[in-house]
């Protein structure tokens, strides 16, 4: 049966050896729906691997609480929680077969061989492994061992299923593969999955939702859409990619729509609640700049400082006044848009595109 996962006030303690003492996690509230894929996001050190450690039982809490639906497994022993682990090492048993690998944790689990049968062959099917069932982890490449790791995880039928960077030894190509294989089997098979990363891609393509960390505390909980488009503050919005971060002054203008005063010029944004003549900072996508004739009355115009050609994308630098634009096209046709070095160039957005930031 799989597991809602509640964390409340949940912290971790560590004391180093001078004496001090250092939040690993600090305080840390959040739910995790039933058969949910979600993500735990940030950069070394933030404190997730900690959390998914607190919710395998590898870690003891020093304070707060965890629960399984209803029940409060807090300090309750890793191997009673009824959790599957998938580790970044794989930590297959090289002394046995891919089957006997899957079959371990049915037959501590005192199944009968015909039932162990039935589910191994079932989770080596859903991760595309059946014809590698005679096979040594030695004989397999990494994206098949780590295709057996997550069998070995699922074949128990865990109320919760935990990953810890299982994709960070492989290289891009094939993790890019396997991403979407991930997605599949997690979502196919109905289990609530807790994914660290620090792979802002690899969370931004697979999650249903989000939570960003740093310092031990989550910074934004979000889909990945909102979180990239909506992020609530600056390191969330620099994190989860390129941005244009523009300080300006917030206002109306003379239909009483908002406006935020910038040194690149007025731009118009979609807010009807915000205080009037408040400093602010707007986050803007690369991709969200739309090129606009320079004489449109809306443009920020500017001169072209360099181009990056990226195969599917050009990434363009924009010189206006003392600062720069980061902007991006797509494809052949915004290539050939492109003026040349040194020229004039005008730059739009849409008002929904640009998010808020309190400076």
């Amino acid at each position: 049966m799989t597991s809602t996962i509640r964390i409340e006030n949940l912290t971790k303690t560590f004391r180093g050896h001078d004496g001090g003492t250092t939040n690993a996690v600090d305080n840390v509230s959040l739910e995790i729906n039933k058969g949910e894929l979600f993500f735990l996001l940030g950069p070394s050190g933030c404190g997730k691997t900690t959390l998914l450690r607190m919710i395998a039982g590898f870690i003891d809490p020093t304070n707060g609480s965890i629960h399984f639906n209803n029940r409060d497994v807090t300090h309750t022993p890793a191997n009673k929680r009824n959790t599957g682990m998938v580790f970044q090492s794989y930590a297959l048993w090289p002394h046995m077969t891919v089957y006997d690998n899957v079959a371990f944790g049915l037959k501590i689990r005192s199944l009968t061989k015909t039932e162990q049968k039935k589910q191994v062959v079932a989770a080596l099917d859903a991760v595309q492994m059946i014809e590698y069932a005679d096979r040594k982890p030695t004989q397999l490449s990494g994206g098949q061992q780590q295709r057996v790791a997550l069998a070995r995880a699922l074949v128990i039928k865990p109320d919760v299923l935990l990953l810890d960077e299982p994709l960070s030894n492989l290289d891009a190509k094939l993790r890019n593969e396997l991403r979407n294989e991930i997605r599949r089997t997690c979502k196919s098979s109905g289990i609530t999955t807790v994914y660290v990363t620090h792979d802002q891609k690899e969370a931004m393509s697979i999650a249903d939702r989000l939570a960003i960390l740093r310092n031990g505390k989550i910074e934004q909980i979000d889909s990945p859409t909102d979180a990239y488009y909506q992020p609530q503050n600056r390191f969330v919005s620099e994190f989860l990619g390129d941005t244009n971060i523009i300080a300006g002054l917030l206002g109306k203008d003379a239909t009483g729509k908002f406006r935020v005063e910038t040194p690149f010029g007025k731009l118009r944004i979609n807010r009807t609640a915000q205080p009037d003549q408040s400093e602010m900072l707007c986050s803007i996508r690369p991709e969200s700049w739309r090129l606009a004739k320079t004489d449109s009355g809306e443009a920020i115009v500017g001169s072209v400082e360099s181009t990056t050609f990226l195969g599917e994308s050009t990434h363009i630098e924009v010189k206006v006044g003392k600062g720069t634009i980061l902007a991006m096209v797509h494809g052949r046709r915004g290539v050939l848009s492109i003026p040349a070095i040194g020229e004039p160039i005008g730059l739009t957005t849409d008002p929904d595109e640009i998010a808020l930031i309190e400076h």
